[in-house]
């Protein structure tokens, strides 16, 4: 599968090959803020299969092994990988030419979801991470 995507401003673009996998949308913290968004939609591929086509994201870590990428010019926020998973990198949803080809799967960190904001689509929902496991929502 081949996706594009890019910032904004159009300043930065990617593609993505092969099957994206882990599409979630997170409520966490830092992905709100990041975002200026209530939930952040996430998908995951190959750190292999991403590739920039025009321009270079800017980068900064914004926690301990955590690395985020976003336009230099525009602000529009690209990717996060984590130092624990070199080998994947997940990538902003909504920055895809067609969000609509990588819906999300789940929900992750509900438990910091802001209570205005429903879940009503059925999803599984994970307190924390999809790793922690499904347990009671913490809200």
């Amino acid at each position: 599968m081949s996706l594009q995507g890019g910032c904004f401003c159009g300043a930065v673009r990617y593609e993505a090959q092969g099957m994206p996998f882990n599409s979630t949308l997170c409520h966490c913290t830092d992905c709100r803020r990041i975002s200026g968004a209530p939930a952040l939609a996430w998908f995951s591929v190959a750190s292999t299969d991403l590739t920039w086509l025009g321009g270079e994201p800017a980068r900064f870590g914004s926690s301990p092994g955590i690395e985020r990428s976003f336009c230099p010019t525009c602000g529009t926020t690209l990717t996060f990988q984590d130092s624990r998973w070199p080998e994947e990198i997940d990538v902003a949803t909504a920055s895809l030419d067609d969000p609509n080809r990588v819906p999300p799967g789940d929900h992750t960190f509900v438990r910091s979801r802001l209570h205005w904001m429903p879940q009503c689509d059925g999803l599984p929902a994970y307190p924390s991470t999809r790793s922690a496991g499904l347990g009671e929502e913490e809200v």
